[in-house]
Order: structure tokens, then sequence, then C-alpha cells
């Protein structure tokens, strides 16, 4: 039988930043001797697949980190190569974590700056995109027909499909035309919350630098009426003028049902619309625009136990890239860090800041209570029983995904983005949900870690699926696009992480994802609003 010395360092364990005084044991190791980056480590005790283990002696009172972030404090010293579980360390509180202090530079793991960022690459990164005419860089280009209520979700579906490929072949350079259709827009109170919310979202579509063109359809007599969406939003349509770089703006195109005169009165109008849309929507080409100017949304769904520890890592080392090229990442689904967000919170660039995303943590836990409902407090038996310690932990799986940069800003679900850097947009969990609030918010494009599988997709912008383990990639070869699962079989995961950027670039530079080749997107437009349906 081999000894522990003789197992292959990639196949038994995982050291996921050089700041972590644990490792992770990818399968059952004996007790005894085990190589670790050239020098070798006595394994006091056997331990099991998927717990922790120290990887230099630890103090009693010390913090411990994963990621390269906290997630416990040591109860007692642990010797190297010993257990690290629940019998030795307990959860870190938001007593331990006060982010006044953490910005005031006490003795922390973070210091007065959270993580170091990578230093940008020189010369600067890049990908070939759309410039629109008002600047802002794009990486696709749709024709979108937005309804602004229910009422006209058939509407606007039978618009789209009344669009022949022959004509969408005169535009090579539109993606093509998209139904943007929902289940609100009525029954609640006007000009309130929801009303709002569900306003700011649609403009958020409208305005996102991936449409180039569009057009509104309602019903007429819906509480969401278009001509309250234009106002409210200041919703303009741009182009380019001719033989000036100024931008010329004309108020949208809005088509109510009830005043058109029905379905077949308002698909035809609809579609001499847009075919003097297209042609201005095709005006543009793909040139070359600095990596900085990206947004990228954080995502995860389907989770299993391994992506916490390969893809959720790898996409927060491609969002740190991203950020030090002056880029911006977008991280979310406020359920998810429950447990975690006193320590993201830490990484807050001011008081305010941190402030913010406790307080929608909070509002969520009101918000379940009301319905008799919680956020999970506790790691859950099975959880222990694979090795995760604290909720802190569990947690720490998801925010990974943001990577170390600091948080520079907390936004309101489907807000504006006002600061480049690791945003954090408050949101439900659920995918097309949260998805949505990112692209409303001005998303380029949306990473997608799973390690069960996804079939999600999205538009305007692209969803790009990382699976967590090569079986998985194997498995979904047509749902797919970047394997983070070649972490566990040893190759690095800044390597990795890098890699994944240089995807990220490639599906901005057009590249389609596998989302995109399969056509999903059309039914994933899931426009959140948490009020009553009156």
């Amino acid at each position: 039988m081999a000894s522990p010395t003789t197992t292959p360092i990639a196949t038994a364990l995982l050291h996921l930043s050089p700041r972590d005084q644990v490792a992770v044991a990818l399968q059952s190791l004996p007790a005894g001797e085990i190589s670790f980056h050239g020098r070798t480590l006595h394994l006091p005790e056997p331990i099991p697949a998927g717990h922790k283990f120290a990887v230099e002696e630890i103090a009693a009172g010390t913090w411990l980190l994963k990621y390269g972030q906290p997630f416990a404090i040591a109860r007692q010293a642990i010797p190297s190569g010993g257990h690290v579980h629940v019998h030795n360390v307990r959860a870190i509180t938001p007593e331990d974590v006060r982010p006044s202090a953490i910005l005031q530079g006490e003795a922390t793991p973070y210091g007065r700056s959270p993580l170091p960022v990578p230093a940008a690459s020189s010369p600067p990164l890049t990908f070939a995109g759309y410039r629109r005419p008002d600047g802002r860089a794009a990486t696709r280009n749709y024709v979108a027909v937005i309804g602004t209520v229910n009422c006209s979700s058939t509407v606007v579906r039978q618009i789209v499909r009344a669009i022949s490929p022959d004509l969408l072949a005169q535009y090579p350079n539109v993606d093509g035309v998209i139904p943007l259709v929902h289940t609100g827009g009525c029954a609640m109170e006007y000009g309130g919350f929801d009303h709002r919310q569900l306003a700011r979202i649609l403009a958020g579509y409208a305005r996102h630098p991936n449409i180039g063109a569009y057009l509104l359809v309602g019903l007429g007599c819906e509480t969401g009426q278009g001509s309250f969406l234009i106002e409210q939003e200041g919703l303009v349509q741009l182009r380019a003028a001719t033989n000036s770089p100024v931008a010329e703006s004309q108020p949208p195109l809005l088509i109510n049902i009830q005043e058109a005169g029905g379905l077949r009165k308002t698909t035809d109008r609809a579609l001499a619309a847009l075919r003097e849309l297209l042609p201005e929507a095709n005006r543009v080409s793909r040139v070359t625009i600095p990596a900085g100017e990206l947004v990228v949304g954080l995502k995860c769904g389907g989770s299993d136990g391994y992506s916490g520890l390969t893809a959720n890592p790898a996409l927060g080392i491609a969002s740190d890239l991203l950020i030090a090229q002056g880029g911006t990442t977008i991280l979310a689904e406020t359920p998810e860090i429950f447990g975690g967000e006193h320590l993201l919170a830490a990484r807050a660039v001011s008081q305010e800041v941190s402030d913010r995303l406790l307080a929608k943590v909070a509002w969520w836990r009101e918000y379940a209570a009301k319905f008799g409902t919680s956020l999970d407090g506790n790691p859950s038996f099975g959880n222990k029983q694979g090795g995760l310690t604290t909720i802190v932990e569990k947690s720490l799986g998801a925010i990974t995904k943001g990577g170390s940069a600091p948080l520079v800003d907390v936004i309101d679900y489907a807000g504006k983005l006002t600061t480049r850097g690791l945003n954090f947009m408050d949101s439900p969990g659920y995918d097309p949900a949260s998805v949505t609030g990112m692209i409303a918010s001005g998303a380029h494009i949306v990473c997608f870690t799973t390690g069960r599988g996804s079939c999600f997709g999205s538009k305007p912008a692209p969803t790009l699926k990382i699976s967590s383990t090569t079986g998985l990639f194997e498995r979904l070869p047509e749902e797919m696009d970047f394997d983070a699962g070649a972490v566990i079989t040893g190759r690095p995961l800044a390597d990795v992480g890098r890699r994944l950027l240089e995807k990220i670039l490639e599906t901005a530079s057009g590249t389609r994802t596998a989302s995109e080749r399969q056509g999903f997107g059309d039914d994933e437009f899931f426009p959140w609003t948490p009020g009553p349906v009156l």
C-alpha cells in the first residue's frame, strides 16, 4: 500500500491561498507524512475528505484564513498537520470584526486596506467591443422589444417571431431582436416602491449598452404606464449623428395595444418601426476597447462541494485581475452572504458602504421572517460532516467570487453603478432575478459558476458558465464554457483565474457562449419586485 508521502499533492489536498494556514483534503488522508510544497507535514490523525488541516503551527487566538480571508478563530493551539474543525476553533462574530476598527487600522487580518489587488498588466488588456454614440462600451448588439406589462407579453413575442431570418441577415452587425417580457406591470401602487423598481429595471435594459435600439409595447390601461417609464427614467433613443461625433437623441417609440387597434395593427406598426431601427443598430462595428471598461456580474447556482474550492475562487481571481485593469464587477445574492456579511463589510472602503451592506442583510432577515421563514444561521449537520466548520466559512464559499478587492459600493437591486471596482448589488439568490438585476445595473457579461450543472442563459448580456469539476464539464459539454476543475488535478488556482479572465475577454470580443449557441436567454428575464400583488 502506498504511503501518504507517495500520494501526489495535486490529488491529495488543496491550498487555496498563500495566506491560508489551512489546506483542504481532497481525499481521506491517513495519519502519517505528506508532501506539501517541498516540505513534509506530519498528520497526527486521519483527515476526512473535504476537511481542513493546519499547514503551519497555529497559536490560540489566531485568525484562521481560507481563501485568504478569515473564517474562524483558534480556540487552542493547533499543531502543523492537525485537524482544524469545530473541536478547536470558533466562529467569527460581528463583535470580532468591527468594520470601524478595521477602517481605523486596528490589528485584524486586513489592516487599513483589504487584501492586495494584483497589479495591472503592461500593456493593458483589451477586447474587441462596440463603441456607442455616447462613448459607452458594449459586448453585444441587440435590438429589443420591451413589454411594459404582462398583458403585452404575447404581442411582444409575436412581433419578434414575425421578423424573418432574411431580414436579420441584412444586418450582420446585429446579434438579434429579443423580446423582454415579464409577469408584472400592474396590480401595484402607482408611483409606489414596486412601480419605481420595475421602471428602474426596464430602463436599465432599455439603456443597456448591449441594446443598440429598442421600442416599448404596452396594453394601455396598466399601472406601469410606458409614459411613466419614459418620464421617470428619462429614456431616450440614442443614435450617431451624421457627420458629427455628437450623439443625437429622441424619445423612444411606445405602442399601446388599445390605442393601436389590437394585436395585428400593433404588430404591423412595430415591424415597420423595427425596419427603421435595424439599419441604425447595424451601423456599429467592433473596435479595440480597454478591458477596464468591462462590467462583469459574479453569480453561482447549482453549487456543489467543489464550487467553493475551484470555480468560485478562480472567478474571484479573475475579478481581481479585471479590477486591476480598472474594471468593475458585481457581487449579489444577499441571502447567500448571510453569516459572512460582516467580513465582506470589513472590506468596505468606508463606514457608509459597510453600514449599507449590513442594512441590506438585516432587511432580508426581516423580510424572510414576515413569511415564517429565516436565513439559515448555522451550517447543517451535513455541511459539518463534509468539512464546513462555521457559517462564515460556508458564506465565504459564495463571497470568494468577489476575490479580495475592496468593496467600493453597495447598490440597490438594478441600481446605477457609479464607482469602478467591486460592487455589491442587493438581490435574491434566485438565478433569473439576480442576473436580471445585474444586467439592469449594466453588466456586459455574467460569469455563472455551477457544480451540479445549469442551463441558464441571458440576453442582452451573455452568461459564461464555469464548472467546478472536470466531470461536470465533460457531462454537460454543450452547456459549460470553462472548466475550473483543473484546480483539483494540480493546476494552480492563480493560473485558472488568469485563464478565466482570458475567456471573459474572448466572450466580450464576440465569441458566443454555450447558452448563446443553445438559444437561451429569452425566458430568463425576471424583474424582482418584493411587494404585494394588489
